[in-house]
């Protein structure tokens, strides 16, 4: 799946996902992924969402939640996040959201379902249905 960048970044990314078996702690794994994405050349700046060649997250853990202060599973956002979500559901629909109880195929759903059109009163500016994040 590709996607356009969410910041000051220019470049178009490639998503994937993939499921890992490891008998290794949640911030073990992270740990292991950082190495990889130094591997692949990434330098993290400390400005958020710049161009980077390879960016690895643990988004969801078999063993619900976690949070050690660097690391928190489920990833807070992912939920809100197609790039995300497109490829995890096509590994794993029917996977739960720990804090939620969804599958990642129904978060998609109500991530990718169509909104209502804002409704334009007469003679006057428009107003919306609905929060106004769903437009």
């Amino acid at each position: 799946m590709r996607s356009r960048p969410l910041g000051p970044s220019r470049r178009r990314y490639a998503n994937s996902a993939a499921l890992v078996a490891s008998d290794l702690s949640p911030r073990q794994v992270l740990e292991r992924l950082q190495a990889l994405e130094r591997a692949f050349g990434r330098r993290r700046s400390g400005q958020r969402w710049s161009a980077r060649v390879l960016d690895l997250d643990v988004v969801l853990w078999s063993g619900g939640g976690w949070h050690d202060g660097a690391l928190t599973i489920p990833h807070p956002r992912f939920r809100e996040r197609r790039f995300v979500l497109g490829p995890a559901m096509q590994l794993a629909p029917n996977w739960r959201d720990p804090m939620t109880g969804l599958t990642l195929c129904q978060l998609s759903a109500r991530l990718t379902r169509p909104r209502p059109l804002p409704i334009a009163p007469r003679g006057g500016a428009l107003s919306s249905v609905g929060r106004a994040t769903d437009f």
